[in-house]
């Protein structure tokens, strides 16, 4: 009799204990950015459809916006979202430093940065910027190019004059006459090309390093599933963006306040065909790896490959993308 009520109560605790390790499994809510650089999280936000997927669990979703990666990433960092929107070099810098983050998603390839002037400046060159006041946000793809840019003409940061901005402020500050130039970020960058007349008089595709969707190292630890729930929202909403270009440049002007003709600027400069992160990724960070060790971004001995290797995590991405 003994050892049949031992072997009750042994059942019953792992029952018990089973039952912990569900509810442990379910977190009590998802904390994502939404950011108006990142038009697939516009979409998700709009229509509700991860709210719609995570019902039946009772977990409500919390939007907090992202004004750059810079923010986002500093969410990510603070544990005030599970969920941010960053260029994926920025991803890198912040990981390199010490943000326990895994790139999980695509949300686009963008170009969404360029060097921007007055639509009246002399200004012609990346050359043309020595000695001049350029603003930039620092820790973001933006930030980024500009030193990319400036090392590929053999110039350096100390040539120029860098005004620290947050993107909306760099804006402003380029139209208002108080900076030579700015290196933008869509849908700002657009806007001010349509509405103010501005030059893009610097492009390069390639320093422009993708939309990554990141994700806290702890989250994915402790919810799998749910970052493949995730994930499985944000492909709804990137192939609803395929299919529905015009509705989409209208979701985006409303939600980010712009007008039309900007929203749909913005998306042009958007390629949504290949969400999970992957080879080209890491050898694209690699590429760029150099510029983050020769300006002193990261510490002294850092091993900035073996952090891109660490960063890109596809396996969430390949359950899920068809």
């Amino acid at each position: 009799m003994n050892s049949v009520f031992k072997r009750i109560v042994s059942s019953v605790a792992i029952a018990l204990a089973s039952v912990g390790i569900a509810q442990a499994e379910a977190p009590k809510e998802i904390r994502l950015d939404y950011a108006y650089y990142s038009p697939p999280s516009l979409v998700l936000k709009r229509f509700g459809w991860l709210e719609q997927d995570l019902k039946t669990e009772n977990i409500p979703v919390k939007w907090v916006l992202s004004a750059g990666s810079n923010r986002a990433l500093e969410y990510l960092n603070s544990g005030s979202v599970d969920f941010g929107s960053t260029a994926g070099l920025a991803a890198v810098l912040s990981k390199a430093n010490g943000n326990p983050i895994k790139g999980v998603y695509i949300f686009s390839r963008p170009e969404w940065t360029a060097l921007v002037v007055p639509k009246d400046s002399p200004i012609k060159s990346i050359k043309d910027l020595k000695g001049k006041k350029v603003a930039a946000t620092k820790g973001t793809d933006p930030f980024l190019f500009l030193l990319r840019s400036l090392h590929a003409e053999g110039l350096k940061k100390t040539d120029i004059e860098h005004v620290a901005l947050q993107h909306a402020d760099g804006r402003a500050a380029l139209e208002q006459g108080k900076v030579d130039a700015w290196v933008g970020l869509d849908p700002l960058m657009a806007a001010s090309e349509v509405e103010a007349g501005s030059k893009l008089i610097y492009r390069n595709v390639a320093y422009n390093t993708y939309g990554f969707l990141n994700v806290t190292e702890k989250f994915a630890k402790d919810h799998p599933d749910h970052v493949k729930k995730v994930i499985a929202a944000y492909e709804k909403a990137r192939k609803w963006i395929i299919a529905n270009p015009d509705e989409t440049a209208r979701i985006v002007s409303e939600e980010a306040k712009l007008a039309l003709p900007v929203a749909k600027l913005q998306l042009t400069r958007n390629d949504f065909k290949n969400p999970v992160p992957g080879e080209e990724h890491v050898k694209a960070f690699k590429s760029a790896a150099s510029i983050l060790v020769e300006e002193e971004l990261v510490k002294k001995g850092t091993d900035v490959n073996k952090v891109i290797d660490d960063l890109i995590e596809p396996s969430f991405a390949k359950a899920v993308v068809r």
